[in-house]
């Protein structure tokens, strides 16, 4: 038997989740259904829903655009959870030393995941213009590829150099302290500067390259082109949300594990693999799974694109969904976008559940 006073712990857990509840069973519980349910009809929001069968999900699998689009997301979310996922670890253990103008750098790197997403995506529509920024940089590397080489050996130097001079006064120097880092690119700035200056070093004959981000359907590896434009923003705006999580996880790590660590005489590799990582399989199953359902489910990005980008080269399954029912077609075809949406939601709980088994991590 419980207690009075568990009993009215539950009451009110019940009464200040009930909004939550009818919330998720109206917006969620119902369009599911709904969803399912239209999937085994022909309807297009103005005559009568009319029996289809399974006729909706066998059109899709002869759909060309639909098997583009399951290709493309998936290829979308591999490649883009792997990437942005590895960012944030890497920036999370570079943010969790004891770093001078720590808050400033985690402020920093944070920003980019508060931004309007609708604003990003129209700053990098115009960034991948044949004639943008991206490509305007591109350019500017290669011309400047030799001055580059130098100004990065030369900051390497210096960080290195900085480095064990602070280690050999027993200061908690690390190999990624942001400020030395910072200190080193300078340096290698005022070097390279005086080597452009006495003419050592120079840029090579000015060319510009014009690659088509946005209006090509040729592919690079796994996906169009345009489908890694929108990656790098993609990336760019989400790693530094899972930085955080990552960052909350590294400081729940015991420290007693690393002191004793020391004490074996343990280096940074084998610290970072045999405490480090398995400590942060929690965070690290909770950051996967978000970064694959957000993937899987991206939309809002490629939408913002409009016709600046060949729908081919950019299709994803939700916006398949989107363009079949009220966003392209003629005719809204709201039983086969419903068959879709179904297929994404079980693609998406697929590929969530083998993530788990295949990764081995616990919730």
């Amino acid at each position: 038997m419980s207690s009075p006073v568990e009993r009215a712990e539950r009451r009110w857990a019940i009464v200040l989740l009930t909004p939550f509840l009818l919330t998720l069973v109206v917006f969620f519980g119902f369009a599911i259904v709904r969803v399912f349910y239209l999937s085994f009809f022909h309807y297009d929001f103005f005559n009568e829903v009319e029996w289809a069968g399974l006729e909706n999900y066998l059109s899709l699998f002869t759909n060309d655009l639909f098997v583009k689009a399951v290709v493309n997301t998936v290829s979308f979310a591999l490649v883009t959870t792997i990437i942005q996922c590895g960012l944030a670890l890497a920036a999370a253990i570079a943010l969790n030393n004891r770093i001078r103008a720590q808050g400033l750098f985690r402020t920093v790197f944070y920003l980019p995941s508060i931004m309007s997403s609708a604003a990003v995506t129209l700053i990098f529509l115009w960034f991948y213009q044949r004639n943008g920024y991206f490509n305007y940089f591109l350019s500017g590397i290669w011309q400047w590829r030799m001055p580059i080489v130098v100004l990065f050996t030369i900051a390497a130097g210096v960080h290195i150099a900085i480095t064990l001079w602070e280690r050999s006064r027993r200061l908690p120097a690390t190999w990624m302290e942001p400020a030395n880092a910072a200190l080193a690119l300078l340096a290698g700035v005022l070097g390279m500067s005086l080597l452009l200056v006495t003419g050592i070093v120079g840029p090579e004959a000015p060319s510009r390259l014009g690659v088509p981000w946005l209006t090509t359907r040729d592919h690079f590896g796994p996906m169009p082109v345009p489908l890694w434009a929108i990656m790098i923003q993609n990336a760019f705006t989400t790693f530094p949300m899972y930085m955080l999580i990552f960052l909350a996880g590294l400081q729940s790590v015991p420290r007693h594990l690393y002191e004793a660590a020391d004490i074996d005489g343990a280096g940074g590799w084998n610290k970072f693999r045999y405490i480090t990582l398995p400590s942060l399989k929690p965070v690290t199953f909770l950051v996967l799974t978000m970064s694959l359902i957000g993937t899987l489910q991206l939309f809002d990005q490629v939408a913002l694109y409009g016709t600046a980008t060949p729908l081919e080269s950019k299709v994803t399954l939700a916006y398949f969904i989107y363009d079949a029912s009220i966003g392209g077609a003629q005719v809204a075809e709201v039983g086969k976008a419903s068959a879709a949406a179904i297929v994404l939601a079980l693609l998406t709980l697929l590929v969530v559940t083998l993530q788990r088994r295949l990764g081995r991590f616990t919730a």
